[in-house]
């Protein structure tokens, strides 16, 4: 998984969050330039992260903590929101693309 930046500022942003649209894109940007082992690395983190916190909490999030994935994503102007839908729809994808490995 990557962490979205390396400031942590307490802004929903910042470290030590990690958004499934950056996930998305470091991995298909990784492939894109033969770094296939180091994407399938990164989503492999980041689907067993996923599926750790559905299995735990019977929801998917808008952003996770990447840093430690045993304390819940915070920061920023409003509270974790639960199931969105970019979540959704990363996790799915890679799920479709590598298989599910838990």
């Amino acid at each position: 998984m990557v962490v979205t930046t390396l400031k942590n500022s307490g802004q929903q942003w910042d470290a030590p969050n990690g958004w499934a649209p950056l996930q998305w894109v470091t991995i298909i940007g990784l492939e894109n330039y033969g770094a296939n082992d180091l994407a399938r690395k990164i989503a492999d983190r980041w689907m067993q992260l996923n599926i750790k916190v559905y299995k735990a909490t019977g929801k998917l999030m808008e952003k996770y903590n990447v840093e430690d994935v045993n304390v819940e994503a915070g920061g920023g102007e409003y509270p974790a929101q639960d199931g969105f839908g970019w979540t959704n729809g990363v996790l799915l994808k890679l799920m479709n693309k590598y298989g599910v490995k838990e």
